[in-house]
């Protein structure tokens, strides 16, 4: 790409991102970039900005010879996928901030590249402004990974910062959420940790060079979190935040996305409001944290804008951890220590535990603190009880099944 003119994009999208970026490149001095043509799907809202900019027709900037890169900024997946795959088929660079369109089609969107030789780049999609892909690409390329892990998604992190600190009601908090542009267009996608397992599967693709379907991989939100588990977590010092993680355990990566409760010890203790946090564990360099805003309009306009700033240098990804061809795959099939708070009338099953370390019974609630085999777990169908909330122990302790398989169990106590 040409370093002599400035590179004019074709953005899809002008709402809360798209208007990021505008303000942020609108302050840029040393990008040589420019925005072309915007596409937008209603044309009666006010917008900041001259008519001339606008369009209806997609194809304006699909089929226009003058624009350089697509940047795709739209809720919708299925039409997103459509622009993006038109366009690089078509020759032309594209950035992108959709984690559910990545996450989706993450495969073929990596043939297409291969099949066109022109980049794809989606910083943005990834932990707001933190620059966690490109690191893992560069900096981690030839270290060993153990583990990727944090908080992914600033619209739960704020809503729980304002239930722990300001003591106000998930309603209250969420809402404020989307007052704020912290929280998506359907606030599910963040509560119930869709959002964070789409951020967790473009995560795993560039640290463990795994390409995988998000019904791969198990979501837990923070929907069924309430009065009982926030007053044990006070009690025990903790705060809950939503974690997502992947961690090589022997030859399988164990992840997911689950409520966590965070001890004073730990880096992510202090991560509050929309801010997000991804800790890097690898054999090298040991253990790095990377924070930075999750969420908001200038954040992530700032990582596309740096994508485009890239672009214009012709940086592309290379995917150097699927190269590397190593036998990973993504497996439940192992231990991890759980909160599992229910309803005592309704037992849980046993055979999901390996031991058990800590109980509690009442009248209207009961826990159990244990050992816990994932794949037993999501098979149970205990996440999908109502009377049920499940919550990462502070010390995960992660272990695969066969590397325990034939020690010796504590006795279970029935439940």
């Amino acid at each position: 790409m040409s370093n002599l003119r400035k590179t004019k994009l074709g953005v899809f999208g002008f709402g809360c991102v798209g208007q990021g970026l505008y303000n942020v490149l609108s302050h840029s001095k040393g990008i040589k970039a420019e925005i072309h043509k915007i596409c937008i799907k209603n044309a009666s809202k006010k917008r900041t900005l001259p008519e001339h900019y606008f369009t209806l027709d997609k194809n304006e900037l699909l089929y226009n010879d003058e624009i350089d890169v697509i940047v795709e900024l739209i809720d919708d997946p299925v039409a997103a996928f459509d622009i993006v795959k038109t366009a690089l088929e078509n020759g032309k660079a594209v950035v992108t901030a959709n984690k559910k369109m990545l996450a989706d089609n993450f495969e073929e969107l990596f043939r297409i590249q291969q099949a066109s030789n022109v980049p794809l780049l989606y910083e943005a999609s990834s932990c707001g402004c933190i620059p966690i892909i490109r690191n893992l690409e560069e900096y981690y390329d030839n270290d060993q990974l153990n583990a990727v892990e944090g908080i992914f998604n600033g619209s739960t992190n704020y809503i729980l910062t304002k239930i722990f600190r300001e003591n106000v009601s998930f309603e209250t908090a969420l809402s404020e959420a989307q007052v704020n542009g912290f929280a998506e267009s359907d606030p599910s996608l963040d509560i119930e940790g869709f959002d964070a397992k789409y951020k967790l599967g473009i995560i795993l693709a560039h640290s463990f060079g795994l390409f995988v379907k998000p019904e791969q991989l198990f979501n837990y939100g923070i929907t069924r979190i309430n009065d009982f588990d926030a007053n044990y977590a006070r009690e025990k010092g903790y705060k809950i935040k939503l974690i997502a993680f992947c961690r090589k355990v022997g030859s399988t990566i164990a992840a997911g996305v689950l409520p966590q409760f965070i001890s004073p010890e730990s880096k992510l203790f202090g991560i509050d409001y929309e801010y997000n946090a991804v800790m890097v564990e690898s054999i090298f360099s040991e253990y790095q944290y990377f924070v930075g805003k999750g969420a908001g309009s200038n954040p992530t306009g700032s990582a596309v804008l740096s994508d485009i700033s890239a672009l214009t240098y012709n940086y592309k990804y290379e995917y150097k951890k699927y190269q590397l061809h190593e036998d990973l795959r993504v497996s439940n099939d192992f231990y991890i220590h759980l909160y599992i708070r229910y309803n005592p009338s309704q037992p849980l099953p046993l055979d999901i535990f390996r031991e058990i370390h800590e109980q509690y019974v009442s009248n209207n609630n009961a826990y159990v603190i244990g050992s816990v085999h994932f794949g037993r777990l999501i098979a149970s169908g205990i996440a999908q009880r109502e009377d049920v909330n499940i919550i990462t122990a502070a010390d995960p302790h992660i272990q695969n099944a066969s590397a325990v398989a034939g020690k010796p169990e504590k006795e279970l106590a029935a439940l």
